[in-house]
């Protein structure tokens, strides 16, 4: 079976230990949910019933992953106050555009509450905005124990809930769309987001970010015997898809090579139209891309890096306090190297589809 499906949670809360999972189908999406379940069931494309069957689960998956805001009953707003080593490569034409210096500085570490970590210790929980798609990131792990959330974020969204209330199940862990990712934090739907969100300049401006925890470039996936073989004018002609709001997007809107976009809201949903012949490319995080490679060994990561990208904790730019709360956490997270919580996490959930990796990026600060 080509891709595992996720099981997703409709219009409620699916309790794990303290933490539940939420999302949210709309009419739209639910449409958009059916018309992939009946290309799939009518487009086999030579692999059978079955797996035809497990990629229609994954679009419905994919699609309905959409976050929960609960409103407070005098403004109507949403809140989170109730139970969220690789080579240097060379920058791509979008790149050039970030003027901001040093992007990937972020706030001194400090364990000082203030507003922010005193409003989460009162309502007893961490809400975490997560994917459950991305495999060996953030997805739902199918096990003989029942189905959980596991993966390298979920492992330091574990880790940020242990150190400010004492207890890593004391989250609540929200499934957003790429594409909402920073509306979420805006909106005050989740206090964090931990879902491989690359820092730049233009996201600086919206939303504030930890410092680095893992390194990533853009590359192109496509199916074994492609014409495609990079980042390059071999895109020419060709369906390239990518997710809303991705810095894939960016990339490809300055460069295109003559290629076609295909946006989707959700960066598994590449995959599965990959599969059913709906695109001939994906570009993506190679880190991500790794995964989807694990899953489905008729595909491959063909060029080089074309981006140099670092994975930060996403927070509103009014919680100055907990970005230096997470940054502490992670200066503990890094610490011990072959035996720091990070490099296990990375050998419990990355290496055996990322290898090569010595360490995470080392930090940077900046006062003010």
């Amino acid at each position: 079976m080509r891709i595992r499906a996720r099981r997703a949670a409709e219009g409620h809360e699916s309790h794990e230990g303290h933490a539940g999972v939420e999302g949210h189908a709309g009419p739209e999406t639910t449409a958009v949910a059916r018309s992939g379940i009946r290309r799939a069931a009518g487009r086999l494309r030579g692999w059978g019933g079955v797996s035809a069957m497990a990629v229609a689960c994954a679009v419905t998956a994919a699609v309905v992953l959409l976050p929960l805001a609960h409103a407070t009953p005098d403004t109507g707003r949403p809140a989170v106050r109730r139970p969220a080593a690789m080579a240097a490569a060379p920058a791509a034409p979008w790149a050039l555009t970030d003027t901001c210096q040093d992007p990937e500085a972020s706030l001194r570490p400090s364990d000082v509450d203030g507003a922010t970590i005193a409003r989460i210790k009162a309502a007893g929980k961490l809400v975490a905005g997560v994917d459950q798609n991305s495999f060996r990131w953030g997805y739902r792990n199918q096990s003989a124990e029942g189905s959980r959330l596991d993966g390298f974020d979920i492992d330091l969204v574990k880790a940020i809930a242990k150190d400010i209330l004492g207890d890593e199940n004391a989250v609540i862990y929200r499934a957003i769309p790429t594409s909402q990712r920073v509306p979420a934090l805006q909106e005050g739907r989740v206090d964090i987001v931990v879902r491989t969100m690359t820092i730049n300049c233009k996201r600086l401006e919206d939303v504030a970010f930890s410092t680095a925890y893992f390194e990533a470039g853009q590359q192109v996936l496509v199916p074994k015997g492609s014409k495609i073989t990079g980042y390059d004018t071999s895109l020419k002609d060709q369906r390239i898809c990518f997710a809303a709001g991705s810095t894939a997007e960016a990339a490809l809107k300055a460069q295109p090579y003559g290629s076609s976009p295909v946006t989707v809201a959700n960066q598994l949903d590449c995959l599965v139209r990959l599969q059913l012949g709906e695109v001939d490319g994906i570009i993506t995080d190679n880190a991500l891309a790794a995964g989807q490679a694990a899953q489905d060994p008729s595909v491959q990561l063909v060029g080089s890096p074309f981006t140099r990208e670092f994975y930060g904790v996403a927070m509103n730019k009014d919680a100055p306090d907990l970005v230096r709360r997470v940054n502490k956490v992670l200066e503990g997270y890094r610490a011990g190297g072959d035996q720091s919580a990070w490099m296990k996490a990375y050998l419990k959930h990355l290496q055996p589809v990322l290898p090569g990796v010595s360490g995470p990026p080392a930090p940077k600060y900046r006062d003010g």
